[in-house]
């Protein structure tokens, strides 16, 4: 499989990692959208994006948002932040492993922005 997320969480291509499980991966963002931007996957490639979810892959979507709140906090995130997944095309998407974009350390805007 061809598949950039896959690569990193192999440590084929480098990253900054900011946490780690036995399910979980979160890196760093090489383009941040905020002062903190961390990508979130699942280590296994079980799914393109939430569209392509099971309820037996579901689950490993939750250990991702269960860490969603540790990276936070060791993030310094008090004041809170935004969890962003992008789903197809028309959504943004651009690589097709589920993930999350965890983002904050400044007050981002109430509404996003349509190109």
């Amino acid at each position: 499989m061809d598949c950039l997320f896959c690569k990193i969480v192999a440590g084929e291509i480098p990253s900054t990692k900011v946490y780690e499980d036995d399910a979980v991966y979160a890196f760093r963002d090489i383009a941040p959208q905020a002062p903190v931007h961390i990508v979130i996957v699942p280590k296994a490639h079980i799914a393109e994006n939430i569209d392509a979810l099971t309820d037996d892959t579901a689950v490993i979507a939750a250990r991702c948002l269960a860490a969603m709140p540790k990276i936070a906090a060791a993030e310094g995130l008090s004041d809170g932040y935004r969890v962003i997944t992008n789903v197809g095309t028309h959504g943004g998407q651009t690589v097709y492993h589920l993930h999350f974009h965890l983002l904050g350390g400044s007050t981002l805007g109430e509404t996003l922005v349509v190109s």
